[in-house]
């Protein structure tokens, strides 16, 4: 996976106040992939070797939450820009709108803004916007320390339904995945090696929270008779780190239009993912092939 052709419109202060980033702007930024990075991100998160359609170039299709991959560029600009201290701030929360499937391989110019920064008192947190023709995404970077400037609070956290789960698969993980995951770009220390994990506040390396959901969007797919390539909306709260080979109990909620809600939690009862919301649209179909591999007439 490569990134080309930057263009960054910023300031590189780290003097700014935390709300006067609101509405910054961090750029564009074109990045391009292959298919072999479609198939390594299904790998990574979770999907078995036998299902073709995810992890075989003849009939892939492309995992939608493969964008964030893509775009984790803006997340961490604004980090570097100094917005917050990179060293405690944490990914809170991830929202995903798919407008169009992603092709099997090519390059999307990618635009990102910071869309807002609320005041939770003691910590901010800023809202990453990326957009592109195919989908929008959303980070919420959670900083401690940088809150207590008068501005609004923002959303509160969703309810979870007050009635037993309608669904309940299991979300493997394996031993080796985060390992694998990083190989996406997500190079952060603490994922792989154990002294960055304690300095971090963890007793080992674990799981990215991007790579959790994906994870457990498979089983959620599959529980729904859904394609997981279908996914049209997404929105998960990250709310504790996931161990490399925990293994996770998800609990669905159908009942209305608004799509599944959900939220997991690991084998000693930690909520690992709450306030989940998926929607699959499955009428979107597979993309289309890329001029190169439509077949000859």
């Amino acid at each position: 996976m490569t990134s080309t052709r930057t263009s960054t419109r910023t300031s590189t202060s780290t003097s700014t106040r935390t709300s006067t980033w609101h509405g910054h702007d961090l750029g564009t930024r074109t990045v391009s992939y292959t298919e072999r990075d479609a198939i390594l991100y299904a790998l990574a998160v979770g999907a078995p070797a036998d299902r073709l359609d995810l992890v075989y170039e003849r009939d892939l299709r492309v995992l939608p939450t493969f964008a964030l991959t893509l775009a984790q560029w803006a997340p961490d600009a604004l980090g570097a820009l100094g917005a917050f201290d990179i060293t405690t701030a944490v990914h809170g929360s991830q929202r995903l709108t798919v407008k169009r499937p992603l092709e099997r391989s090519g390059e999307l110019v990618t635009s990102a803004r910071v869309a807002d920064v609320w005041d939770k008192g003691s910590a901010a947190v800023f809202d990453v916007e990326v957009d592109c023709d195919r989908f929008t995404a959303t980070w919420s970077i959670f900083a401690p320390g940088s809150g207590g400037f008068g501005g609004e609070r923002g959303p509160s956290a969703p309810r979870r339904p007050d009635r037993p789960a309608d669904h309940r698969p299991t979300v493997p993980t394996h031993s080796r995945q985060a390992a694998l995951y990083r190989l996406l770009g997500d190079r952060h220390a603490m994922h792989i090696d154990p002294e960055a994990a304690r300095a971090a506040g963890m007793p080992r390396p674990f799981l990215h929270g991007l790579c959790t959901l994906a994870a457990a969007l498979l089983p959620l797919a599959d529980t729904l008779g859904a394609h997981p390539a279908d996914l049209a909306e997404l929105e998960a709260r990250f709310a504790a780190p996931v161990f490399p080979g925990d293994a996770l109990a998800l609990y669905g909620w159908t009942g209305d239009d608004t799509g599944v809600r959900f939220e997991a939690a690991a084998d000693d009862g930690r909520t690992v993912l709450s306030g989940g919301r998926a929607r699959f649209a499955p009428d979107r179909g597979a993309a289309a092939p890329t001029r190169e591999e439509t077949p000859d007439a």
